[in-house]
This record gives C-alpha cells, sequence and structure tokens, in this order.
C-alpha cells in the first residue's frame, strides 16, 4: 500500500507541473495576442500618409490616373456629356478639389466628358474640310440616334482662304438637330491665277528634289532615262518650265532623272507610279520605304492635286513602298528584282 501512495503522490505532482506550465503559456499567448492587438489600434489610429491631390482638370483620363496613381489615390469615374466635342476623354471635374490634404488612399471623384450631345449644327467655317470630316464621324459615332453626312461633290471656288478652308455651310450654324442631317460645304480652292517662280531642280539628286518639292508644294511628275556617258547617275538632268521662270501655281513640273551607271547586286532602281483621282485642291500624301530589315523610310511628304503620282527610288529588293492620304494608307507595292522596271527611253531631251 505504501507503493500506491508513492505513485498516486508522483502521479499528481506531475499533473500540477504540467498544469502551471499550460496555464503560463496560455497566459503569455493572451499577453502576445495583446500585444498586437495594441499595435495594430495605434496604427490605425495614426492613419495612411496624407498626400496632396493634383489638379488634373482638363488633362486626358490617361494621363490625370497616371498623375493619381503617383500620389497613392484611386478614381471614381462617371460620364458626362460636354459642350464640345474636342472635350471628350478628358476631366471636366474633380472632388476632392486641387490642392486639398487628404490620406493615401482616398477615393477621388472624376467626372469625365464623352464628347457633346449634339442638338445644334456647329460651327465649321474657317476650318479646314479634312479635319471637319473626322471631328464629325467622332463625334456622331458616340450620339446614338443622331447623324450628320456630307452632301458629296462639295462646292468649291476662288478665295484669299487656303485651299481646303470651308467658306460657307448649310445648314447655317446653330439650327437644330433633330435624327438625320445633310451638311453642304462651300471649299476655298486658294487664290485664283497665282504665279510662282519655278525652283531649279536641274541638277539635284533624287532626295533633294523630293526634299525641295515638299518644301515649295509644286505640282510634278517624274520620268527616267538611261544615264550617258559622263553623267552621274540618280540627278535631275532636265525640267520643264525651266527654273527662274514664271507660271501659274497649278503648273505641273516635268522633271526627267537618270538611272544609275551601275547597280549593285539586290538593289532596285524604279519609278513608283499610281494613279491618283483629281481634287479640287492639294491632299496630304505620303510615300514611305517598310525596308526588308524593318526600317521604315519616309521618301517623300507633299500637298497633291491628283492625277498620276510618281517617285523614282533605289532600294533592295524586298522592300514594301506605303502610299498614304491623310495617314490612311492608299496602296502597297512590294519591290521584286524580277519586276524592277526598265527607264524610259527618253534620248530626245
Amino acid at each position: 500500500m505504501g507503493f500506491i501512495n508513492l505513485d498516486i503522490e508522483a502521479v499528481e505532482a506531475y499533473v500540477a507541473n504540467h498544469l502551471r506550465l499550460f496555464i503560463s503559456m496560455a497566459v503569455g499567448l493572451l499577453v502576445f495576442v495583446g500585444l498586437i492587438a495594441v499595435s495594430i489600434f495605434f496604427i490605425a489610429v495614426r492613419g495612411a500618409e496624407q498626400t496632396m491631390v493634383p489638379d488634373i482638370r482638363g488633362k486626358e483620363l490617361t494621363e490625370a490616373l497616371l498623375e493619381l496613381q503617383v500620389k497613392e489615390l484611386y478614381p471614381q469615374i462617371s460620364l458626362r456629356y460636354s459642350q464640345s466635342s474636342r472635350d471628350k476623354g478628358q476631366i471636366l471635374e474633380q472632388e476632392p478639389p486641387a490642392g486639398a490634404i487628404v490620406k493615401a488612399g482616398r477615393r477621388v471623384r472624376l467626372v469625365v466628358s464623352r464628347g457633346v450631345l449634339v442638338n445644334t449644327v456647329e460651327d465649321y467655317r474657317g476650318r479646314d474640310l479634312n479635319e471637319v470630316r473626322m471631328d464629325i464621324q467622332a463625334v456622331f459615332a458616340e450620339s446614338p440616334g443622331q447623324e450628320i453626312t456630307l452632301k458629296e461633290p462639295f462646292m468649291y471656288e476662288y478665295s484669299d482662304e487656303a485651299p481646303g478652308i470651308i467658306l460657307q455651310q448649310k445648314p447655317e450654324p446653330g439650327s437644330g438637330v433633330s435624327g438625320s442631317v445633310v451638311l453642304e460645304f462651300v471649299v476655298s480652292r486658294g487664290p485664283e491665277n497665282t504665279v510662282i517662280t519655278v525652283p531649279r531642280f536641274t541638277g539635284l539628286t533624287i532626295p533633294a528634289a523630293l526634299a525641295e518639292i515638299g518644301r515649295t508644294g509644286v505640282d510634278f511628275v517624274f520620268s527616267l532615262r538611261p544615264s550617258r556617258e559622263g553623267e552621274e547617275g540618280e540627278m535631275v538632268v532636265y525640267q520643264e518650265p525651266p527654273a527662274e521662270t514664271q507660271a501659274p501655281s497649278n503648273t505641273r513640273i516635268e522633271l526627267l532623272v537618270n538611272s544609275p551607271p551601275e547597280l549593285p547586286e539586290g538593289e532596285i532602281f524604279g519609278l513608283f507610279s499610281y494613279a491618283m483621282p483629281q481634287n479640287p485642291y492639294p491632299l496630304a500624301l505620303r510615300l514611305e520605304a517598310l525596308l526588308p530589315g524593318g526600317e521604315r523610310v519616309e521618301l517623300v511628304s507633299v500637298l497633291y492635286r491628283g492625277g498620276d503620282f510618281t517617285v523614282p527610288y533605289r532600294l533592295p529588293a524586298g522592300t514594301v513602298l506605303i502610299l498614304s492620304m491623310l495617314n490612311r494608307e492608299l496602296y502597297r507595292e512590294t519591290l521584286n528584282t524580277a519586276e524592277n522596271p526598265d527607264p524610259l527611253s527618253l534620248d530626245q531631251l
């Protein structure tokens, strides 16, 4: 019986020791959790860092969002029609206002223009026809149930305004818009019977001649002939009318270019030609070369009235020529050696 009493006392002592250990661990855990809770409380009380709200009114939405991101602010966006189509995509209002001091993470309410809800005809007089055409397409794409079309062909008349400027319109500015509207324009041809001094092209290289055409805006047409003995190739060897003479501003200047005496393997010399419809006034035309390596090079950028558009070139085989008008691609052509055109024989000149 003595042994039994000893065993019971040992068990009781063992249990008492572990119970005290368990209670100590539980108290320590509670203290640790309490410290964490107190820390979180004080962090929450202190709050986020403060920042100044930037002024983003009048800016494009993308630019405004980047500025808010830098300040650790978040947008809340709503859309609203505005008074002008040019406001589309811009910030009209913001709340809080610019300069307010707020906590980082605050939401900033933005009112963004969705363009203009058209109920009257705008005043397009004095504006460029191509710019107006693009504006009208953009505005009415965002105006369900409304449509405005341009009556073509347009009426043109000579004036002191630059070619392409709208002189008159019908319906008149301020007329009400209800459903579909057909808009008629009278467009400037530019001054009548203006005279220019013909630039000098003879003796210029092809790139120099193209640069002079782009600078002066003269009408032009190129042709090719083989090089003659003693000539340096790829030069303008003849022009009509002659340089320094007086001619009407719409005179087409004929430029004759000779071919290179020798052409390295893999290169092509030729004459790009594209039949353009006649326009009442010159339009922006650009010819670019997309080289086999992926580089894109502008060969010429001009204002062109229409007719056969011709440009001489010397480029690597496999180059793609790209013709664009008003930043819209019209035509592309790949240069292959087998299709290298023979220069025109104009020995009589």
